[in-house]
């Protein structure tokens, strides 16, 4: 509890949510003797369950509920109220909350709906209730939730409508949907599975995830943190909190609606290609979080990361008295990155010293259903030693002579040799469920048992790649040479004052001159109007060039035949402008044609695409893959938050199967892929100076070979 307490003196808005997850004081204000209704129900769970301090009940029309004195105003009860519950109608709360505030009370949960959730009117009645709550400094969880659980036994409060109040233990979880939270404790229930605090956050009028996640960061009784997620309120708040709060207990999401995420209409292949999950994603990349599909899922890797040490690498053993099951686990280990490494000479002879001829001692370990728990017991002494591995999955298929308490027993007895060696153990006692084999001693700790492999192989992929996270270097904002930030800023205010249209493309020299001012190396290229112009700047340029349609709204220049490469004499040049002329004319477009591009060929190097994008919520988010006139076909992407550490950079570049040819492929030489990365960090510091980027394409970028950089080849930049 020391801990506690300093970090809450040092963090004034954490201490304040002792309010609502540790009060001494409840008023549950419209406690109510009518049988099964929400007010009745909350008010018996806080007695049932035990409540270690004060309840009073609030209720205008009612002297007595469940035997307690009832009080018809929170300003008739006669001692102080660190808690307010209020459930009733949505009409009533703002001036049950305004009586609140005169009582002193200084947290709140709101159970009732009729807010944010339902219509305008609704709305203007939460935002007038966030007013009242910050009027009398009172955080605020909910409206529209199902209320807080705390199980420590200092405290023991289940304030929710819910029938079931979880063990004690150590996982803290949020939800923003009061139905699921419903489903989420009973299945925890079921399991077995012990939560330290449990909070139904609702509307998140005042008190959000951000708020939980840095309580939960300093709460001892909380080793490992899961969120139900909607929408994530402040995204670039989470996203520095949540960095912050995996550096030390791990977080686990179910993030819902994955799939309603369409393509936006864009102007450019990045906002094209940057859906609504897509930033979610770069989200749980960036800040750590484990991100799973489901609640089963969720309450696996909790039940793993609460129990057992992370594991130290992938490399996985597998015991089993069963071929098909060992064969089932190695799969679904290789599947999810796991590696079933062989095992050493030593180790082999030493199984093979007492398991039965027709057993198989390769990896899996196949004991055959002639392994007893004795069998298990000498092999998992030889696992614990073995130096080769990391994590071990012992899977036991119940036969008739053999029973599965005497086969816990065995692994009872080798979880502290396990723990001693930092390896991790779970269990797979085909078809039963349950939270894991409590072991005699914290030595021990408990080993999560999963009803199938394949589920324990997702939740081990999940901790180890949770434990990468945590070893990974943690990243710096680079500090760039060769910027000219007051150039360039000059740049886009001169091009925003010479128009009245919003949003502005970029002129194509403009572009270029705005990339150069942070060293960013651009291929040649000049305008021309007419074909005699082409002509004579092609020669300047030098042959060979690319001829490119110039327009303001044709986005995709090779859809209408506007790109035309390795023109080498003055009569190509011309001869390809009036083509590019005579296709838009025949298309009726002839009046987008600006004029056109002559750009030096650069011929060799890998195409990739680097972008940028404003999303309404996250802000902006850069895009990095493979480029050329294939990029949105393809979308070997992926995106980041802005800003990027140097670490994300580097992660960027090898998220891609495009890497793969960067790095060399069959033989060919290395692109300069740390060209690529610096590429990337200055587009970061480009929009850090220049908010006016609404969107921003730079494809194809040609990587050239190691040590050669790389160079833009085409680019478009959209101000707003």
């Amino acid at each position: 509890m020391e801990r506690m307490d300093s970090e809450q003196k040092r963090d004034p808005g954490v201490a304040s949510l002792e309010a609502v997850l540790k009060p001494r004081s409840i008023a549950v204000i419209g406690a109510s003797r009518k049988k099964l209704s929400i007010g009745n129900k909350l008010f018996h769970n806080l007695l049932h369950d035990e409540f270690t301090g004060v309840v009073y009940p609030v209720n205008p029309n009612s002297g007595v509920i469940a035997a307690v004195q009832a009080y018809k105003s929170v300003l008739d009860v006669p001692g102080n109220v660190d808690l307010a519950i209020l459930i009733t109608p949505a009409d009533t709360v703002c001036r049950l909350m305004e009586e609140c505030g005169k009582k002193g009370v200084k947290g709140a949960i709101v159970i009732s709906g009729g807010f944010g959730e339902s219509n305008p009117e609704g709305e203007a009645r939460q935002d007038q209730l966030v007013d009242v709550a910050r009027r009398y400094a009172i955080r605020l969880v909910g409206p529209n939730c199902m209320g807080i659980i705390n199980t420590d036994p200092e405290v023991n409060m289940n304030a929710t409508f819910s029938s079931v109040f979880p063990p004690a233990g150590d996982i803290a979880m949020s939800t923003q949907s009061g139905a699921m939270g419903l489903a989420i404790l009973e299945y925890a229930s079921r399991q077995n599975i012990g939560l330290s605090t449990f909070a139904s956050i609702g509307n998140r009028a005042d008190v959000s995830s951000n708020d939980l996640l840095e309580y939960w960061q300093a709460d001892p009784a909380t080793r490992v943190i899961l969120l139900y997620l909607e929408s994530f309120g402040n995204p670039r708040k989470f996203v520095r909190i949540a960095r912050d709060v995996t550096m030390c207990k791990p977080v686990v999401a179910v993030k819902s609606g994955r799939t309603s995420a369409g393509s936006r209409a864009a102007a450019s292949h990045t906002g094209a290609l940057a859906t609504a999950e897509i930033a979610s994603e770069a989200l749980f990349a960036q800040t750590g979080m484990i991100r799973v599909d489901t609640v089963e899922e969720l309450f696996d890797v909790a039940n793993l990361l609460s129990n057992q040490p992370l594991p130290r690498g992938k490399r996985v053993a597998v015991l089993t008295n069963g071929g098909g099951p060992g064969i089932m686990t190695a799969d679904a280990c290789a599947d999810r990155g796991l590696e079933l490494s062989p095992l050493s000479e030593e180790t082999v002879a030493e199984l093979k010293s007492f398991l039965s001829p027709r057993a198989s001692v390769a990896n899996p370990v196949d004991m055959t259903a002639d392994g007893s728990a004795e069998t298990y017991r000498r092999a998992l002494e030889i696992l614990a030693r073995e130096d080769g591995i990391d994590i071990v999955i012992v899977i036991f298929v119940p036969p008739i002579p053999v029973q599965s308490e005497e086969v816990a027993a065995a692994l009872r007895a080798l979880a502290p040799e396990f723990r001693k060696n930092g390896k991790t153990l779970v269990a797979s006692f085909m078809g039963a469920r349950g939270s894991g084999i409590e072991c005699d001693s914290e030595e021990g700790g408990c080993i999560p048992s999963f009803a199938f492999p394949e589920h324990a192989a997702g939740a081990l992929a999940s901790a180890c790649e949770y434990s990468r996270w945590l070893d990974r270097p943690k990243g710096i904002i680079a500090k760039l040479n060769g910027v000219n930030r007051g150039g360039a800023r000059e740049i886009v205010e001169s091009a925003l004052k010479g128009s009245s249209t919003r949003p502005l493309w970029l002129e194509s020299s403009s572009v270029s001159e705005l990339l150069d001012s942070y060293g960013i190396s651009v291929a040649t290229s000049k305008v021309a109007s007419t074909e005699e112009e082409a002509a004579r700047i092609a020669e300047e340029v030098g042959f060979p060039v690319a001829v490119k349609l110039l327009s303001e709204t044709i986005v995709h220049k090779t859809d209408v035949g506007g790109v035309i490469l390795s023109r080498r004499s003055s009569t190509e040049v011309s001869d390809a402008f009036e083509s590019i002329r005579a296709r838009l004319e025949d298309m009726g477009k002839s009046d987008e044609m600006q004029g056109v591009l002559i750009q030096e060929m650069i011929a060799e190097g890998v195409e990739v695409i680097v972008g940028v994008t404003q999303d309404p919520a996250f802000g902006p988010l850069i895009m990095f893959g493979g480029g050329g006139i294939y990029a949105e076909f393809l979308k070997d992407i992926t995106f980041r938050i802005h800003p990027l550490t140097d670490v994300d950079a580097q992660e960027m570049v090898r998220a891609v199967k495009t890497h793969q040819l960067l790095a060399g492929w069959r033989g060919s030489e290395p692109s300069d892929i740390e060209a690529l990365e610096d590429l990337l960090l200055r587009v970061s510091a480009m929009v850090e100076d220049l908010p006016e980027i609404a969107e921003m394409d730079l494809n194809p970028v040609k990587a050239r070979e190691h040590g050669s950089g790389c160079v833009v080849v085409d680019a478009r930049i959209l101000l707003a």
